[in-house]
């Protein structure tokens, strides 16, 4: 790939996660030592958010998502472009089209696994020609998660000299809200799903994101309301779970199965042990399953999506962003019997004020730390950035990864 212009330009710079994440790169990369540029469909918006910053510097474009000419001459100025215009299974393709056959080094916040598998099919080849690494899931699903088990896993080889063949992800503690754009992409999967069988069957694969000669067959847990004895409290299904196992595996086949051909990944929220904890776990697995039954039915979608969801642009407050964090539990087991167990924190609410550093470090990495031979197509952020984006998020987003 050629020198361009930008190191990263930053496309959907005015949605919710967008500004919160434009602000904060004007005060990462005030030095100098990333040259991004912010972009989207409006002008006038773009504008706006600049004067309201001070982005005096920073210049804009313009491009509609469906203009794939006006996309191609965008990625032509970048090496990297950050992509935060959801709902991805409807205003995604287009982006993700130029940016695999132009070379554009690619990474995003989708949660989204049937568009995802979709890009995988429709442009891994255009990608693995022109060199571009494509990075989704790149926010709170499902960094924490994905890099969480990388590092775990290399402590265990450190430790044990083999990796975890069993992992298990527990949410010990998290604060923060939801903004109208994840619940957009969610309504979306569910109205795809409703109508289609093969998708509803995809979406209960463990391993739907990974390449087709995966060869993994282990059953995996699908975690409900339960009594964990090796946390000692009773955990209950973690909304998250259903992209970040998907991702996890993924990484596990991209490195030639590192962490083993039958190995088994979870994720859950811990309730508590006690009889309280008991109600809130029956309260979590009733109520996840209540939504989900609900925004299948279209009138109580229709209800949901015009009362009583927020809308695309809304979410939580600056002092909620601020007052937010999470705490994230790996506990890991070797075949052999060995135990290792590590923490992942975050000290910002983790789908927007958390996300919006891990989205932009993420780009950061792509744009400066990949190696020169690193092979074009679609990738996880364990898979191709690693421990040199560990480094970086600890550094300057606010995580923490601790071996326990």
């Amino acid at each position: 790939m050629t020198d361009q212009e930008y190191d990263i330009i930053v496309y959907g710079a005015t949605s919710f996660v967008g500004q919160i994440m434009t602000r904060y790169m004007h005060e990462q990369f005030a030095d100098g030592s990333i040259r991004w540029a912010i972009a989207g469909r409006s002008q006038s918006k773009l504008e706006a958010l600049s004067h309201d910053i001070g982005l005096s510097d920073i210049e804009i474009l313009v491009a509609d998502a469906s203009d794939e000419d006006a996309l191609k001459t965008m990625c032509g100025r970048g090496k990297v472009v950050i992509s935060t215009v959801g709902p991805y299974a409807l205003y995604g393709d287009t982006l993700v089209k130029v940016c695999a056959e132009s070379g554009t080094h690619y990474c995003d916040l989708t949660g989204e696994p049937q568009w995802i598998r979709k890009m995988q099919q429709r442009y891994a080849e255009a990608a693995q020609e022109s060199g571009a690494l494509i990075v989704h899931c790149c926010g709170f699903d499902s960094i924490p998660s994905d890099l969480g088990v990388h590092f775990l896993q290399k402590q265990a080889l450190e430790t044990f000299g083999q990796p975890c063949s069993k992992i298990n992800m527990r949410v010990a503690k998290l604060k923060g809200g939801a903004s109208g754009g994840t619940i957009a992409s969610i309504i979306n999967m569910v109205k795809e799903a409703a109508g289609d069988a093969d998708l509803r069957r995809q979406l209960q694969d463990p391993y739907s994101l990974c390449p087709p000669d995966h060869g993994f067959s282990a059953q995996q847990r699908d975690v409900k309301m339960a009594y964990d004895d090796e946390y000692d409290s009773w955990i209950a299904p973690f909304v998250m779970a259903a992209i970040n196992t998907r991702v996890v595996h993924r990484s596990n086949a991209l490195t030639n199965n590192s962490y083993g051909v039958d190995f088994l990944y979870e994720e859950a929220m811990v309730t508590g042990k006690d009889g309280k904890g008991k109600r809130m776990a029956r309260a979590t697995a009733w109520g996840m399953n209540l939504f989900m039954v609900g925004l299948a039915l279209p009138p109580v979608r229709w209800l949901l999506e015009n009362y009583i969801l927020p809308k695309p642009g809304e979410g939580p407050s600056e002092k909620e962003q601020l007052e937010g964090h999470y705490d994230l539990v790996f506990l890991g087991a070797t075949a052999a019997g060995d135990q290792i167990k590590c923490r992942v924190t975050g000290d910002r609410d983790p789908g927007y004020g958390s996300t919006a550093k891990m989205l932009a470090q993420a780009a950061a990495c792509l744009a400066q730390d990949m190696p020169a031979d690193a092979k074009g197509g679609f990738w996880t952020p364990a898979s191709i950035l690693g421990d040199k984006l560990i480094e970086r998020l600890r550094k300057h987003a606010g995580l923490t990864f601790d071996l326990e």
